[in-house]
């Protein structure tokens, strides 16, 4: 049923507590991707536990330990349909020791929800979420300032958390005026399938007529092939199956590709998708394929298949624009914190700091300056620790963002803009 509608891939990022969990067990509850007597379930499940406001995110958290916790961990991949798309949701955790998945998890999506909770506003992971979603390239946002069960359904309230994160929009190059404030109760189901009486002062449209507004993303099947790998399984009867999602390109059986850095490769003998063979993958298509002639030990998170006259590009070196979101000091050449690229985690150091720009316009504010700071953009050369796999962002948009963590945190994220190759 999937392959008569467009596919999305949608995160729903925010701060933790505000609600992420929740909007999706609605949603998929209101699209009746999730029964209602599971839901009942949950319901009684969650009052035992007297936790009933956490019904609808169960659905989502269906990992035992988050439940307990109370918290999303992994990413969970959850699919929905509407009348024009089906989505697939990229759950990103707002928990602080989490925003690697959300790296990951964002960085795979079409468009996303934030959401933010009308009682507390725009709070650190907002901020982070808002600024690492667009250095990801997410440029298709929904905004859910939800919770208003919580805020008495107070269009000021509505208003001033809309004017904060308008605000914050604009610093990051959204166009706020472009983008739907909606404002919802999760929990009491306001908005997210249709108009609700408690907003009488709200006329624009509900959380699901947003989602079919959303423009379809471009598939870039004319970009060479490049499929991060997210994982390597052996699987008996068939041998090594690594599996990933295709960001560019077509991959069909027969094809010889190569797996860089390793530079291991052959033939494509096989493709599976939903655990179904299929004779080709396009870019969105998570599958297992398996490479004549390529063992386990060849194939790791991380690794990037490609063509093998078109391989993916190994970086000796690269240049780079990064934000610094957040630092305790300031950073200098030799700083080396660990790369977050497509499924590759790398620590590399940096060889210079070339300019300084104004983050809001871009100009060029100072060259070669000593140090940079968090608020800071900056031109960067940087080399791998080891070899990695990264393109610039202009050629293939899809392996050139990277997040910059350290200290459990994310410093700084950012743009590849040019490859001195190994």
């Amino acid at each position: 049923m999937a392959a008569d509608k467009p596919h999305m891939n949608l995160a729903v990022i925010g701060h933790i507590d505000h609600g992420k969990s929740t909007l999706v067990g609605r949603l998929m509850f209101e699209t009746g991707a999730v029964p209602a007597h599971l839901i009942e379930k949950y319901k009684a499940e969650a009052r035992e536990k007297g936790k009933e406001s956490f019904a609808f995110a169960w659905v989502m958290d269906s990992l035992k330990e988050e439940r307990e916790r109370g918290i999303t961990i992994d990413i969970a991949h959850k699919r929905f349909d509407t009348d024009k798309y089906y989505f697939t949701i990229v759950d990103c955790p707002g928990h602080r020791d989490f925003v690697k998945n959300m790296i990951t998890g964002a960085s795979q999506a079409d468009a996303a929800i934030l959401v933010v909770a009308a009682p507390d506003g725009v709070m650190a992971q907002t901020k982070e979420h808002v600024f690492l979603s667009r250095t990801l390239g997410i440029n298709q946002l929904i905004i859910a300032v939800n919770k208003m069960d919580a805020a008495q359904y107070s269009e000021d309230r509505y208003n001033q958390v809309k004017k904060d994160v308008s605000q914050l929009l604009g610093m990051v190059g959204f166009k706020a005026a472009d983008v739907p404030f909606i404002p919802t109760s999760a929990f009491e189901g306001d908005n997210i399938s249709g108009p609700s009486e408690n907003t009488p002062w709200y006329t624009g449209p509900s959380i699901l007529e947003s989602l079919n507004a959303l423009q379809e993303p471009e598939k870039p099947d004319k970009l060479p092939l490049r499929i991060p790998v997210q994982d390597a399984y052996t699987i008996s009867g068939i041998g090594t199956v690594p599996v990933g999602r295709v960001e560019t390109g077509i991959m069909k059986k027969g094809d010889n590709v190569v797996f860089n850095p390793s530079g291991s490769g052959g033939e494509v003998k096989s493709i599976e998708m939903h655990h179904e063979e299929a004779p080709q993958a396009t870019p969105g298509d998570n599958i297992g394929w398996n490479v004549r002639g390529v063992g386990k030990n060849d194939v790791r998170r991380g690794d990037v298949c490609g063509p093998s006259d078109n391989p993916p590009s190994v970086a000796d070196e690269f240049t780079a624009q990064i934000v610094v979101l957040q630092h305790p000091s300031a950073i200098t050449v030799g700083y080396t914190p660990v790369f977050h690229c497509h499924t590759a985690q790398t620590a590399c150091t940096l060889l210079g700091l070339n300019k300084k720009l104004d983050p809001k316009s871009g100009q060029v504010k100072e060259e070669n300056p000593t140090f940079i700071k968090a608020g800071d953009a900056a031109i960067i050369t940087v080399k791998p620790t080891r070899p990695m796999v990264i393109e610039p962002v202009k050629e293939i948009p899809q392996l050139g963002r990277f997040a910059i963590r350290d200290m459990g945190m994310t410093i700084a994220a950012g743009m590849c803009m040019s490859v001195q190759q190994k």
